[in-house]
């Protein structure tokens, strides 16, 4: 990509993009200007995605793709129940076919960014003779001048998911909503003792909490729920098995006191189902607990791996 068109994507780029009360000073300078809500901390998450790894150019629509990469941030900004604010886009583009490329990624994120009134503030463009590279910061806020964290789970306390998991590969890794406005009701309705997005799956990402907290847990096996995207001709057991370790749902797992579990059970926010898989438990370990046993949980879903 020349300088001439690098500079011609920054102008589209910029006009294409919508305006946020919060960020007074967006694309066009060397920097950003954001303005929190006062008494607010700021969020700021980052994702990168590559092609070849998390999706293929050329088999995806790049609106999807652009889509996508914009709602991993959007579903970690919703894991700690606060508001976005402005998302800052850096890409490494094909030399060929990069334009028009960019043009797709950016009408996928723009949609959604509407959708969750976040402005595409600034970043960075590359181009080379590599594949699709696109990473996005994405900054938010807290909202009641906290956020909720990894780190708070207590013995006792229930563990919840806001949907059924397993089977993203079949295209809702894609097409997924983030969870912003269910996470701020659960924050509303009770006290959330600690809470993460599922992106590599139960049996990798709750390992992050009890790690965190200092404690254990135990799944009911039974109570695991299942999207039916996971082929239904499956055994049961191996069904279950992909709602732990599929990962890509993005669905929230969250814990708080049994008490307020209960009743979110029994009076749930408006157009939520959620569902109760486990207990957290003082003595340390991550349990699976079948009909008639209970064994140790093996760490599964996605890992990435290098020397």
């Amino acid at each position: 990509m020349s300088e001439r068109a690098e500079f011609q994507l920054i102008d589209w780029l910029r006009q294409q993009s919508a305006r946020h009360p919060q960020v007074p000073l967006g694309i066009g300078d060397d920097a950003a200007a954001l303005q929190p809500s006062p008494g607010e901390q700021l969020l700021v998450t980052t994702d990168m995605l590559m092609d070849g790894r998390h999706f293929v150019v050329g088999q995806v629509d790049p609106r999807l793709i652009g889509r996508k990469a914009l709602a991993v941030n959007l579903s970690d900004i919703a894991a700690m129940a606060g508001r976005p604010i402005a998302a800052f886009i850096s890409w490494a583009l094909p030399s060929h076919g990069g334009r028009v490329l960019a043009e797709g990624l950016f009408e996928g994120m723009a949609e959604l960014a509407e959708q969750f009134g976040v402005e595409i503030a600034g970043g960075d463009t590359n181009s080379w003779d590599g594949p699709l590279v696109i990473n996005i910061t994405l900054v938010g806020e807290t909202v009641g001048g906290a956020c909720v964290t990894r780190s708070g789970a207590r013995p006792g306390d229930s563990i919840l998911v806001t949907g059924p998991l397993g089977g993203s590969i079949h295209g809702r890794q894609f097409l997924f909503t983030p969870r912003i406005q269910e996470a701020r009701l659960l924050a509303h309705a009770v006290k959330l003792s600690s809470m993460l997005d599922l992106s590599d799956g139960i049996a990798s990402d709750l390992t992050h909490i009890l790690r965190e907290s200092g404690v254990g847990a135990t799944l009911d096996e039974a109570s695991i729920p299942v999207h039916p995207d996971v082929d239904v001709s499956l055994p049961e057991s191996e069904r279950r098995q992909r709602a732990l370790c599929d990962g890509e749902d993005f669905e929230l797992l969250f814990t708080t006191s049994a008490a307020e579990g209960e009743e979110l059970l029994r009076n749930p926010p408006p157009g939520m189902r959620l569902f109760r898989i486990g207990t957290i438990e003082a003595e340390a370990g991550f349990r699976l607990r079948r009909k008639d046993s209970v064994t140790p949980v093996s760490t599964g879903g996605w890992v990435h791996q290098f020397d």
